[in-house]
């Protein structure tokens, strides 16, 4: 990672390709620095919406950008980094979240001077929601954003890449494409395939089985909600990485059928115990190591200020919320909330709001 010091200045404009979810947000947080912003996109439904929320203006002729970023579905993301590269000569980065065969499809496209102003980038945010009407300027806030030179990109093109993903108040890492296509296999296409056989399975479930539906259950479906046409597209661009995680998982589960079938308590409980393992090793907030917590239950009434009532009250009291959810009860009109914090303050909270009429569960 380069020096904040050294890093070229994002002074604009800045080019969106892309109106969607994550173009309009980088826009929105450019517009917010009061950078000058321009936007493409095919669909003028997105466009409108863009520009009704201030993410920018039309591009015309005489536009000049110093960056270009492409935030188009991955099916078309390879053409549009090269249209950049050939109309402009700005500095582009994509947010793709498959960097190997798009840079390979590029270098194709363009020359080697052309490719040298190129630099791939990914944020690690998102949503289960997409175009431009789920987008935010905080949408980056504290978020990892993966930087992806390859060997013949121009160090000031990183650089500018960087101080973009800085502007947006992200974390940036720097790999190289193809670990990064190998990262985000494991670390999101994996769980996403994960959720979505998970939710397969309640598609036709009895109803009396879905009336029993907590939290847990939405907690573990609730990113298979995603478009499955995009998902297919990404999933097809990163199908190797993605087909060597899942052959290991089809043995780990061929391991977890022969246990639960054999009543193996040992063995059932050593691959239960890796999943212990594995929730661990997640980094906790800001990137550092997972901090102990506890979860602090309490009934909320569901009516208009009671939750927001109850974090004023968390803040009185003077504990942080690290997590925060939600299970509505659906026989009462009531919510079971539930607050993460850090466990050496989970008793004192407990108390507190017990005394300011909270009910709570221990």
């Amino acid at each position: 990672m380069t020096d904040d010091d050294s890093l070229p200045a994002l002074i604009g404009p800045v080019e969106v390709v892309g109106a969607g979810l994550i173009g309009t947000s980088i826009a929105l947080v450019c517009r917010r620095l009061g950078i000058d912003v321009v936007l493409r996109d095919t669909s003028e439904e997105n466009l409108r919406t863009a520009h009704g929320l201030g993410a920018g203006r039309a591009v015309t002729v005489a536009d000049r950008p110093q960056l270009v970023v492409v935030a188009v579905p991955p099916a078309a993301i390879a053409e549009a980094i090269a249209d950049a590269l050939r109309r402009t000569d700005a500095v582009v980065t994509d947010v793709g979240s498959v960097k190997s065969a798009p840079l390979d499809a590029v270098a194709r496209l363009v020359g080697p001077d052309d490719l040298r102003r190129y630099v791939g980038s990914h944020p690690m945010a998102g949503s289960e929601r997409s175009g431009p009407l789920a987008a935010s300027a905080a949408l980056f806030d504290g978020r990892p954003w993966a930087i992806t030179p390859h060997p013949g990109a121009a160090p000031e093109a990183v650089g500018l890449v960087e101080a973009l993903v800085l502007e947006c108040g992200a974390s940036p890492r720097v790999m190289e494409p193809a670990e990064h296509d190998r990262a985000v296999a494991r670390i999101s296409h994996l769980p996403h395939l994960a959720a979505v056989l998970v939710a397969g399975r309640l598609a036709s479930a009895p109803e009396e089985h879905l009336a029993l539906s907590g939290q847990g259950v939405r907690d573990v479906t609730r990113v298979a909600a995603s478009d499955p046409a995009l998902w297919r597209q990404i999933l097809e661009a990163n199908s190797g990485a993605v087909l060597d995680l899942l052959a290991e998982v089809r043995s780990d589960l061929d391991a977890l059928m022969v246990a639960v079938a054999a009543d193996s308590g040992g063995d059932l409980v050593e691959i239960l115990a890796r999943g212990n393992a594995g929730t661990r090793a997640i980094p906790g907030k800001h990137g550092g190591p997972a901090r102990p917590t506890r979860s602090v239950f309490v009934a909320v009434p569901d009516h208009p200020g009671e939750l927001a009532r109850l974090f004023g009250d968390a803040g009185e009291i003077g504990v942080n919320i690290e997590d925060v959810h939600i299970d509505h009860d659906p026989g009462r009109p009531v919510g079971l909330t539930e607050l993460v914090v850090d466990r050496g303050s989970a008793d004192h909270l407990l108390a507190a709001l017990e005394s300011r009429g909270w009910t709570t569960h221990r």
